[in-house]
């Protein structure tokens, strides 16, 4: 189907009508090839038209010649519960000079579950009129996945909110930048943002959105709270929510949970960038042995086509909490909490065991040997082998960060520093400057550590240290992969901390390509330390500092073992045993050099 003309008519409308449909499934969606080119070519647009709504509700848009191709357009319709039929309407004003062409009309996924004989089992749900069998995931999150309403039948309204009537029982965060707006139809600015709500498909339906025009400035933040959950357990409490990412400069969506009033907690999901002009559902499970609370934060891009919409937010096999999040005093960062230890008769100067009450030397604590017998002397301590993949930093931490937590940690200070990632949550901006998989499993699932470049300016620096390791053996040392790539990657340097002085015991700059790099530095014996990796910023955001699989090799200290050494053992001068493999090796292997005495 093609309009193939010359004209000077003004304001001329070339009409398009479907049939008529009766309905559709969650699902469902309608894609088409186009072709518009010419001079004065004119706009185009798609309108979605429902029994009894006066208003049309616009699918899709072209503004101009778009060159000598076909291209093709994608559109989620989703439920819709009502017979309605489009209209595709081609729109010129005053001299109309090019080609407009239609084909390959194509609806997918469009119809409703089938009926099933049977539904058993605790993960699914059996539809009451359609019999249909359907995801147990899907009750209760304001679709109508059944076709007959049934799977949305006997819900709590406290647990859903589809922001027809407002905000529901979620709430604004006053320690925020802005806030998230209500809206229907399409967002003030072309080209981002959604066209329509996702509960009615249609632009009568309200969401809400985050506006990135001015005002609003880079990594400005708008933060959506939600009421409070009684604990949960093995992610019995499920979130469900419908999020819109379109527009060029897109930058940031995240989910947090938190379980303290005047934190923002800790992440449980985010993803970065243009995801297309579509909604995308997305289903968190959540645990917690306390009372919590969700935090749903939108973070500005660097352009006004970054709008991000949020709708059908619902909540499954949770419940409200009365009562308030105790809040947690900041003014002691980096203290420990006192532990409650059995009778002992330790002094200041030596560790208690936590299990037995053992009295060991204050140099046996952090010296990758566990001396106790429940290896509490190594529990607050650098992990001997990390590779990111449960999340957690390994006991590695970033003192700079420690010393500005300040009155409230939601007042997030965009800085340059450490942070987990892996490939799965980059944005399309960042694929060429991050690692796309970790080193561990070589998947986008996989975790590492990098320093964030899209954050602080040229020059700054990242530290993220180990806590102070006692001793280490003669043969210790680190091994790591790290991943330099960009075109303003900084540095990334290796450094040995004392109480007096900071010495550099490896150093890389610039670009290394597109790779994981493995890394050693010998550390030997030293005593009373830390290791710090320092990521040193370029010029620009396009090359974020990369580290994963850091280990510490050999490291634990030398032991006298109270037997004589054996026919294969060098005895040191200090009564130690090494193998005699490691005499005159330049290596001080002894810890008194006596197995590199020249008198050997």
């Amino acid at each position: 189907m093609f309009i193939l003309k010359n004209s000077s008519s003004i304001s001329q409308i070339a009409r398009l009508r479907s049939p008529k449909f009766r309905q559709t499934g969650s699902n469902c969606t309608l894609s088409f090839w186009y072709y518009s080119y010419g001079q004065s070519v004119g706009a185009a647009e798609l309108q979605l038209l429902v029994d009894g709504l006066k208003q049309p509700t616009v699918l899709w848009r072209t503004y101009y010649s778009e060159g000598n191709q076909w291209l093709k357009a994608v559109i989620q319709l989703g439920r819709l519960p009502h017979p309605f039929q489009f209209s595709l309407d081609k729109i010129s004003l005053g001299v109309y000079d090019g080609i407009s062409a239609i084909d390959d009309i194509t609806f997918e996924n469009c119809a409703l579950p089938p009926p099933a004989l049977n539904c058993e089992g605790l993960n699914h749900f059996w539809c009451r009129e359609t019999k249909a069998c359907i995801d147990s995931l899907l009750v209760c999150d304001l679709v109508d996945d059944c076709g007959d309403g049934s799977d949305e039948d006997n819900c709590n309204p406290d647990l859903q909110c589809d922001f027809e009537n407002g905000l529901c029982n979620w709430e604004q965060s006053v320690k925020d930048d802005f806030d998230w707006i209500r809206i229907h139809g399409p967002t003030p600015t072309v080209n981002t943002g959604p066209l329509k709500d996702h509960t009615t498909g249609t632009a009568r339906g309200h969401y809400l959105y985050m506006e990135s025009s001015e005002p609003r400035q880079f990594q400005d933040q708008a933060i959506l709270l939600s009421p409070l959950f009684n604990p949960s357990g093995n992610g019995t409490c499920v979130f469900r929510f419908h999020y819109h990412m379109f527009g060029k400069q897109v930058y940031k969506l995240s989910v947090f949970q938190r379980t303290v009033s005047n934190a923002l907690g800790w992440p449980l999901w985010y993803k970065f960038g243009n995801q297309e002009n579509r909604w995308i559902r997305q289903t968190l499970y959540i645990s917690s042995t306390k009372p919590f609370q969700i935090l749903v934060k939108g973070t500005v891009g660097d352009g006004f086509t970054g709008d991000i919409g949020l709708d059908d937010m619902s909540f499954l096999g949770c419940t409200l909490y009365n009562g308030n999040l105790p809040t947690v005093s900041t003014t002691t960062s980096g203290t420990s909490v006192p532990a409650t230890f059995p009778r002992n008769n330790c002094t200041e100067k030596e560790f208690v065991c936590r299990a037995s009450g053992r009295c060991i030397q204050m140099t046996q604590k952090c010296d990758f040997r566990p001396d106790c017998s429940d290896k509490s002397d190594e529990s607050a301590c650098v992990m001997e082998v990390c590779d990111f993949e449960d999340k957690t930093q390994c006991g590695w931490h970033q003192p700079a960060l420690e010393q500005m937590l300040g009155s409230d940690s939601i007042q997030i200070t965009n800085i340059f520093k450490w942070k987990l990632g892996r490939g799965a949550n980059l944005y399309p901006e960042q694929e060429q400057h991050s690692p796309l998989t970790d080193h561990t499993t070589c998947t986008e699932e996989g975790w590492y550590l990098f320093a964030d470049s899209s954050n602080g300016e040229f020059g700054h620096t990242a530290d993220i240290a180990t806590p102070v390791i006692s001793l280490t053996g003669p043969r210790c040392k680190i091994i790591f992969w790290n991943h330099m790539n960009g075109s303003t990657i900084g540095s990334l340097e290796v450094l040995c901390k004392t109480s007096n002085r900071t010495s550099k015991l490896w150093t890389q700059s610039g670009s290394q390509g597109p790779q994981w790099n493995r890394a050693e530095v010998f550390l030997g014996i030293r005593s009373n330390f830390q290791v710090i990796f320092r990521a040193k910023r370029g010029v620009s955001y396009m090359g974020d500092v990369a580290v994963d699989d850091i280990t510490f090799e050999d490291c634990s200290p030398l032991l006298i073992s109270g037997k004589p050494c054996t026919s294969e053992e060098f005895t040191c001068a200090n009564k130690y045993c090494i193998p005699k493999n490691n005499l005159c090796d330049f290596v001080n292997d002894c810890a008194d050099n006596s197995d590199e005495s020249p008198t050997i």
